[in-house]
């Protein structure tokens, strides 16, 4: 049976990498018991979409060993070289970037991020933490340019990149940061432009 196979693959690589089912359930966001249930039990019968591609990204494997599509189907999604800055402010060139990354359509789908608006950036310094850190890798979704406080935002400031909050202001914006240890910044309209929301976050642990 396939289920059985690829629950067979998987305790291969919890095995090989040397990690437990719970560091692994909690990268999903599931309680710590849920792939061991999965490996023991068959409950559920087959992982979701979303939970197999988190996995066979953190383990590093084609998702067709875990019951996917093989990664010749996944989306290249454009990286940005230089980080956008969550401190004071970073250059970057719209031109600088490194290798794609492989990224599941089926999570692109269910994030509502079309492939040819979506971009990867990483994130520099320590402004946004806890929300987003130093080294953090985040898909911007350029189809969503539009102020909404709930959600984070890249833009750039004349030739600096920025992760922030936006809070409408008189005459331009508020970029705000989650780090309390940064003061609010001003940046009147016209002289800074959106390049997208960010849609979802990427860390090694």
């Amino acid at each position: 049976m396939e289920a059985d196979v690829h629950r067979a693959n998987f305790a291969r690589l919890v095995a090989q990498r040397g990690v437990t089912l719970a560091t692994l359930s909690r990268v999903l966001g599931r309680n710590p018991a849920y792939l061991q249930q999965y490996l023991m039990r068959g409950s559920p019968r087959i992982l979701a979409e979303r939970d197999r591609a988190r996995l066979a990204e953190y383990l590093g494997v084609d998702e067709v060993l875990l019951g996917g599509r093989s990664s010749s189907e996944l989306v290249a999604v454009p990286r940005i070289d230089l980080g956008a800055s969550a401190g004071p402010g970073g250059w970057a060139e719209d031109d600088a970037l490194r290798a794609p990354f492989a990224f599941p359509p089926a999570l692109l789908r269910q994030l509502g991020v079309r492939a040819e608006a979506a971009s990867m950036v990483r994130v520099a310094g320590d402004s946004m933490a806890p929300t987003l850190n130093d080294g953090d890798e985040i898909l911007v979704d350029r189809d969503r340019c539009r102020i909404d406080p709930r959600g984070i935002f890249v833009l750039r400031v004349e030739e600096a990149l920025f992760v922030k909050r936006l809070r409408p202001a008189v005459g331009g914006v508020e970029l705000v940061s989650d780090n309390p240890a940064y003061a609010v910044r001003f940046v009147r309209s016209g002289s800074f432009r959106l390049l997208g929301q960010v849609a979802w976050l990427g860390r090694a642990l």
